[in-house]
């Protein structure tokens, strides 16, 4: 599932750059999502760093070892030639089976090849009923 490189970017190619890297993480396959990001990336998440492909795998085998019918929606928000920033939202059950849904936003920067070298991410998650539940399969729109 290799990424197709797309830069510099339009709101078009933007737009479907996001809907791969969606359609990776949905699969919740570390190497789908490594797929699109470089070896060397860097994920800044609030005060965690996590470096290179290792690193990352390990980082998320142990997110998805925690979070069962994980779902997640990216929408477009803005972009340069060689960046993207998008708003997330994904859904999951906790091994207690209590469902969570985070909100936040993502930047990534590329680097020549099309990968991501660079990740910046905010999200906050809070419990919610299974009744509350927005993300299934269809798309959910943030507005």
């Amino acid at each position: 599932m290799k990424p197709t490189p797309f830069h510099p970017f339009s709101m078009e190619t933007a737009k479907q750059k996001i809907k791969q890297a969606e359609d990776a993480w949905n699969t919740k396959c570390p190497t789908n999502v490594l797929s699109h990001f470089s070896i060397h990336s860097k994920w800044h998440k609030g005060p965690l760093l996590i470096k290179g492909h290792e690193a990352i795998e390990v980082y998320l085998k142990d997110k998805w070892k925690n979070e069962d019918c994980f779902l997640l929606k990216l929408e477009y928000w803005a972009h340069t030639d060689m960046s993207i920033a998008v708003q997330l939202a994904y859904e999951f059950r906790d091994e207690d089976q209590l469902w969570y849904r985070a909100f936040g936003n993502e930047i990534w920067e590329f680097d020549k090849t099309g990968l991501i070298h660079n990740r910046f991410i905010r999200v906050n998650d809070f419990p919610i009923e299974e009744e509350e539940r927005q993300l299934h399969l269809e798309h959910v729109s943030f507005s």
